[in-house]
């Protein structure tokens, strides 16, 4: 260990590689017995992604907790694995072909296909290549592609069951549908986004009178669809035309005007057109109201023949003509400024047309209420809890889910049809048929559209370990233990995988799902490469250590708690690491050879006591999924204590052997969260390279009794070296400027076992035959009086410092005692104020000056 400083890159490669050949990632290859299973299926990234903050932070808390399981004893499983992302790869390959003068429809389904599966192979391992980099300890050896072999069963043989079981329908439904993409697609790929647009009051005129209604509407040039006008039962200004009919402007139909309860009386005029084909909640009024379905706007974003003298214009010219006509026709009222969530889609950015279209559909009603059950039954805890009210939400307003997609990349849907029976008889099977079962005709085609992504993932920990076969891994491995996710996924697929879960194999898919929070810039915005605001994980881990980017995705941060990361942050801890680094340079030097477990001096017994604290709060907070708070005892332990303490006084006690013990069991804690340095030192000081040597396979340390005694008996002596390093501070005292102490103690026997400590800390020199009377005290401690024998000049810098923290404790003192600032001041203020009154009380505790 020559190496001044740790240097990552002459490090990590090959120790990853290391524990890749010792085949220890597998569970079923770990020594010893190992009976209890602890499971994380890892969640997909697409197979098109980069690597950035968000896998950065899930897969370094993962991993956590597959080190942490591994070395307790656990068989740990951690299956990685890639989703097929059918949109986002289709638009990849496609504008990979356009270079070439080409699109898909030029070259046919079965020749894009093959483009994709090639651009797949050379691809399609970047994403996991660079968890690789992470230091992830998955096990290879399983993992998944979700349109594999296995994966494509699995899918077949659940729309199968799930078919046959009533729950999937082909139907007539309003679904949001991407013009560019030309498909339908899920919730998920939908982006809000807020747009000042503009609100238009047109007037309908009532039917055989020269009155109007005043209707509200951002879409003007859906109105050639409207088939209603629909107005709040109770709201006192329209009951009275309630069944009475209006003409839509431009195209002079007749509509009745209905009441529903679905209509806000504070939006607009109270009033609103409904337009069943092109609104969700149109579409719900008419099928409570029986009205027809006018398209006007199809699936290329053109207006139909419906539309009239409007057919074939795009919608932003039908809509700029709409309103000439309107303005002219004195049917326009008003136009001002708007501002309103705009639904685009997530991939190509394109404005979402709201159409009902024959898809396929997933009934949820059922399946919901089983997944919401399981849940209020706390047969899964979703960490942390407040996330379950989320869950509770989304599952108790759930719609059908439109399952088919309009895309070619993709599971396609395995249904057939005769060409002689139709499409009202569809073949749905598991295995490709060959004829008909009605008429054994052997004309026969597969329905074209492909399933949404969410349906092969939402099958994700149960495929992966086999199903539908019975195999061991899925008797073994499921239930899953944790689900690690991003709280925005929490709708979408983690209610997905427990709905279809509990459906297709009787059991939940796992027993908790911990939700993390979004990774933001030191300045609290969510990072965007666009923006300049991210930072990339690669260059920052050649550049830190990915062992300092691991620390500082999991260290300060909540579950499900948004949290701030800057380069400096990255900087700190691989300060850390380097401090931990150098410990081990020290530790190596060490001629000895043994180790040895038993503390010979107070200091050892104190060490030892805190290891065992440390071990029982890493287990403790572990057990609740709270990585940071884990991480943050064994940074404390290591940093704090062992090495700013119990290494400066080793140094001088010598207890070479114990010293070593300590810091190997403390490389132990450290594993889980930094597993490069800890493994690299692990081999170091150890000094053998089998590789049932691997610290990542060690035994976890034992949470035993602490030395209660030995803490408080070593507390002392930390109170004396702060109080005497203080006095230091205060009086611009140099530590190279010996201390002459006079001391009064009731304690004579404790200076006398532990002055050499106090000294070699403080480079003082002690007294002790002295009587009370005749000291200036400088620091008193129970039992004990310091008179440190500064000078005029220190003595008057004591002073003031002194009467500083008084005058700041009254007056602290008096702000919190004040009503009106508890009252009215922020919650953070108010904690400042009172930290900052707590730390001049304990700074004066100790302290005499005046």
């Amino acid at each position: 260990m020559s190496e001044k400083a740790y240097n990552p890159s002459l490090v990590e490669k090959e120790v990853y590689e290391r524990w890749e050949k010792s085949g220890y990632f597998n569970p079923d290859k770990l020594p010893g017995k190992r009976t209890r299973p602890f499971v994380v299926s890892m969640p997909p990234p697409n197979v098109t992604g980069e690597l950035h903050l968000g896998h950065a932070s899930r897969t370094a808390t993962q991993d956590t907790l597959i080190r942490y399981h591994r070395m307790r004893g656990f068989r740990a499983l951690w299956v990685p694995g890639t989703d097929h992302a059918g949109i986002a790869t289709q638009i990849v390959v496609e504008r990979l072909i356009m270079k070439q003068g080409l699109d898909r429809h030029k070259l046919g389904r079965e020749k894009f296909l093959q483009r994709v599966w090639e651009w797949k192979k050379q691809y399609g391992a970047s994403i996991t290549n660079q968890i690789r980099s992470l230091g992830a300890s998955c096990d290879w050896s399983r993992e998944a592609f979700t349109m594999d072999k296995e994966r494509s069963l699995a899918v077949r043989t659940a729309f199968k069951q799930l078919y046959d079981d009533g729950l999937i329908y082909r139907g007539k439904r309003i679904i949001s549908w991407c013009p560019r993409c030309s498909s339908a697609i899920s919730d998920l790929e939908v982006k809000h986004v807020e747009t000042t647009g503009k609100l238009y009051t047109i007037r309908y005129p009532l039917v055989g009178t020269t009155k109007y209604i005043s209707v509200a509407t951002t879409r003007p040039e859906t109105m050639l669809g409207d088939t209603a006008i629909a107005v709040h039962p109770h709201d006192p200004r329209y009951k009275k035309f309630i069944g009475k009919k209006v003409t839509v402007p431009l195209i002079e139909r007749e509509i009745a005007i209905i009441a529903d309860d679905a209509v806000e009386k504070d939006f607009g005029t109270g009033a609103v057109k409904v337009t069943p084909a092109h609104d969700p909640l149109d579409f719900e009024i008419g099928e409570r109201h029986t009205l027809p379905h006018i398209q006007v706007i199809d699936e290329g974003g053109k207006m139909t023949k419906e539309a009239g003298i409007f057919y074939s214009m795009s919608v932003q010219d039908a809509r700029r003509m709409a309103l000439e006509h309107l303005e002219k026709d004195g049917h326009l009222e008003s136009v001002v400024d708007y501002v309103h969530n705009v639904a685009h889609c997530d991939r190509c950015g394109t404005v979402i047309e709201p159409l009902i279209s024959e898809q396929w559909f997933m009934s949820m009603k059922s399946l919901a209420q089983d997944a919401l059950k399981i849940v209020r039954q706390k047969k899964i805890e979703i960490v942390p809890t407040r996330f379950t009210k989320i869950y509770t939400h989304w599952m108790t307003n759930l719609h059908d889910w439109t399952l088919s997609r309009q895309l070619w990349w993709g599971h396609q849907i395995p249904v057939w049809y005769c060409d002689a029976c139709g499409t009202d008889h569809p073949i749905v099977e598991i295995s490709t048929p060959t004829k008909c079962p009605r008429c054994k005709g052997k004309h026969i085609h597969q329905d074209p559209d492909t399933l949404d992504t969410w349906f092969s993932s939402g099958l994700w920990t149960f495929s992966t370990l086999g199903w539908p076969r019975k195999t061991k891994d899925l008797k073994l491995y499921h239930p899953t233990q944790v689900m690690e996710t991003a709280w925005d996924i929490l709708p979408f697929w983690i209610s997905r995988m427990i709905m279809l879960s509990l459906k297709l194999t009787k059991q939940i898919p796992f027993s908790r799902v911990l939700i993390s929070g979004l990774v933001l810039n030191k300045d609290g915005e969510k990072m965007s490469k666009s923006k300049g605001t991210g930072i990339d994980p690669l260059p920052m881990a050649r550049k830190y250590g990915t062992d300092a980017i691991r620390l500082s995705v999991t260290m300060n941060t909540s579950p499900g708690q948004d949290f701030r990361l800057s380069e400096e942050k990255i900087a700190h801890y691989r300060n850390f690491i380097n401090k931990i680094w150098n410990i081990g340079k020290f530790v190596q030097s060490q001629s000895a050879a043994k180790i040895s477990s038993k503390p010979k001096t107070l200091t050892d017994a104190w060490i030892l006591s805190r290891l065992r604290y440390t071990t029982k709060e890493v287990d403790r907070h572990l057990a609740a999924l709270s990585i940071s708070d884990a991480g943050l005892a064994v940074y404390q332990f290591l940093w704090h204590e062992f090495a700013d303490w119990y290494i400066e006084i080793a140094k001088a006690e010598k207890n070479v052997e114990f010293t070593k013990y300590i810091f190997m069991e403390g490389l132990k804690l450290l594993h889980p969260f930094a597993p490069f340095v800890s493994e690299e030192l692990w081999k170091k000081i150890l000094g053998k390279q089998k590789k049932s040597d691997l610290l990542m396979i060690q035994k976890w340390p034992t949470t035993t009794r602490q030395n209660k005694k030995a803490e408080k008996e070593f507390a002392t002596v930390q109170n004396i070296v702060t109080g005497i390093r203080t006095i230091r501070n205060i009086t611009r005292t140099p530590h190279t400027t010996k201390l002459h102490i006079r001391m009064s103690s009731k304690k004579t026997k404790f200076i006398d076992e532990h002055g050499a400590i106090i000294k070699n800390l403080t480079n003082t020199e002690t007294c002790t035959a002295c009587s009370p009377k005749d000291l200036r005290p400088t620091l008193t401690f129970p039992g004990l009086i310091l008179d440190l024998q500064l000078g005029a000049e220190a003595q008057t810098l004591l002073h003031a410092e002194v009467a500083r923290l008084q005058k700041d404790v009254a007056r602290l003192s008096s702000l919190l005692a004040n009503a009106g600032f508890k009252k009215n001041a922020p919650l953070s203020v108010i904690k400042e104020n009172t930290e900052k009154h707590q730390n001049a009380e304990e700074a004066l505790k100790h302290l005499h000056g005046a």
